[in-house]
């Protein structure tokens, strides 16, 4: 969840994710060297949702419910979850993301359409974010970096307390991104996001959904012109594209709580890369395991 589209993200988003025509625009260019990796996920079996998101873990319930547009009943879950363990920093961080795609819902950031033509999306009108969700939404991220700095301080390398802030600061680069529009204060917090989750992955490397703060930040700005790219690595910021889509690709098979975001983040690059089949069995996959989600039944009509 990251420096966001155009970007995610958001692309973030943005999905997040987040068009009524697909841009032709760098397509023919793409269309003569597609990834090899794009064109061999299009075989790849993918993890059912149920597998990794469950029905028992309080959180993974509140998860599936956000992805699934049920953003009264997530709420509902995550605020009972962060009641019942007052000291663990993923249940505030969990609220935040729910408030976070909740205004995605409303404004319509996450329609493909804004991930795959940069023009429209930078050209968009500026949204009018709701004040009260920003406020509980920067509340709940507070909470969850102060519990997680507490236990940090108990034991430096606690990766759920890790991981809640890495979460948090991709949240947040989100909302700058593209709810906003704070283009280059959400480069700076994706940039801190990405180190963190560099720190998360030597401590705990199987902690899957950290590469989705290091895969947004190459793919969504390694999009853009070489000048761009090269100001955006003077303040540190990664701009590789086919390492950012490696990064996503690890979180769309193995991750947890952000698989599903991955997932679309994939659709995104393979529509991109006019790889409509891809894109196409991905949208298909999200929208089998969220049937309340619209935006996914939306995009797949489109690829019929």
């Amino acid at each position: 969840m990251l420096p966001t589209p155009p970007h995610h993200l958001h692309n973030v988003s943005a999905g997040p994710e987040h068009h009524k025509c697909w841009p032709s625009k760098m397509s023919t260019m793409r269309l003569t060297a597609i990834p090899i990796l794009l064109l061999a996920m299009a075989q790849v079996h993918f993890t059912p949702v149920g597998n990794v998101l469950t029905l028992s873990a309080p959180l993974d319930v509140g998860f599936r419910q956000m992805y699934n547009l049920q953003f009264t009943e997530a709420h509902r879950t995550f605020q009972a979850y962060e009641q019942s363990h007052p000291e663990d920093a993923m249940g505030p961080a969990s609220r935040a993301a729910a408030y976070l795609f909740s205004e995605f819902e409303r404004l319509g950031v996450l329609q493909t359409e804004l991930f795959v033509n940069d023009e429209l999306f930078e050209g968009r009108e500026r949204p009018e974010p709701n004040p009260a969700v920003r406020a509980a939404f920067t509340q709940a991220i507070a909470r969850s970096n102060q519990r997680a700095d507490h236990a940090l301080e108990r034991s430096p390398n606690d990766r759920d307390a890790l991981l809640a802030k890495v979460l948090n600061l991709g949240l947040e680069a989100d909302y700058l991104a593209m709810v906003e529009k704070r283009n280059m204060a959400a480069v700076s917090t994706s940039k801190q996001a990405s180190k963190l989750a560099e720190r998360l992955l030597r401590v705990a490397p199987d902690s899957y959904d950290a590469y989705v703060a290091i895969g947004i930040e190459n793919y969504l700005l390694g999009l853009k012109s070489a000048p761009v790219r090269w100001f955006l690595r003077l303040y540190g910021a990664r701009t590789d594209r086919d390492e950012g889509i490696r990064k996503l690709e690890l979180t769309a098979e193995k991750g947890h709580y952000l698989l599903p975001y991955a997932r679309l983040m994939l659709a995104v690059a393979a529509l991109r890369d006019n790889d409509r089949d891809r894109a196409r069995a991905l949208l298909a996959n999200l929208a089998q395991e969220f049937p309340n989600n619209t935006l996914y039944r939306q995009e797949l009509a489109k690829l019929q």
